[in-house]
């Protein structure tokens, strides 16, 4: 009975992880330690072990190298500087949050996450720049914020599909 009760927490916390990386937020990190406290708690390699977490951890890393490149490769595809990526990521992080409010939760979400990276990198990049410069970049920091949010998604799902089987108490 307990380890059915640890699952549905963990199921709980996984999904609430996929939404805080919508945020830009560490949510696929509360996945994976959401898992390694389930095996813990359930005699660790008895549903949960090295080769789960191990896989979780790798596809971690490869959401967050594959989210900060696609960020970096739209602002960098638009003319920005290092500002402008600064911009984008405090941007992106506020438009998650207040947008969060909005009746619509995850496409808010993103919206207000693309949102505040194209002010946050327009608005650094205007600084010293022509007002068509900070707009592009903006631009491109916007999108390549999206295919970041995308990419880090998809793997999250995975991530919570490798998690739904192998935490699976039978």
């Amino acid at each position: 009975m307990l380890p059915w009760l640890y699952y549905f927490l963990l199921l709980l916390v996984s999904v609430a992880g996929l939404f805080l990386n919508i945020l830009g937020l560490p949510g696929l990190w509360l996945m994976i330690a959401a898992a390694g406290g389930f095996g813990l708690l359930t005699t660790w390699d008895n549903f949960v072990g090295w080769p789960s977490v191990g896989t979780l951890i790798a596809l971690g890393l490869i959401a967050e190298l594959a989210e900060f490149l696609a960020g970096a490769a739209g602002s960098k595809a638009a003319g920005g500087r290092k500002r402008g990526m600064v911009g984008a990521i405090i941007g992106a992080l506020i438009g998650g949050l207040a947008f969060s409010f909005i009746p619509v939760p995850v496409v808010a979400t993103i919206v207000g996450a693309c949102f505040g990276a194209f002010l946050g990198a327009a608005i650094l990049e205007l600084t010293d720049k022509d007002f068509r410069h900070a707009l592009r970049v903006g631009m491109g920091a916007a999108k390549g914020r999206f295919i970041g949010i995308v990419i880090k998604s998809a793997i999250g799902v995975v991530m919570l599909l490798i998690i739904l089987v192998a935490a699976f108490p039978i």
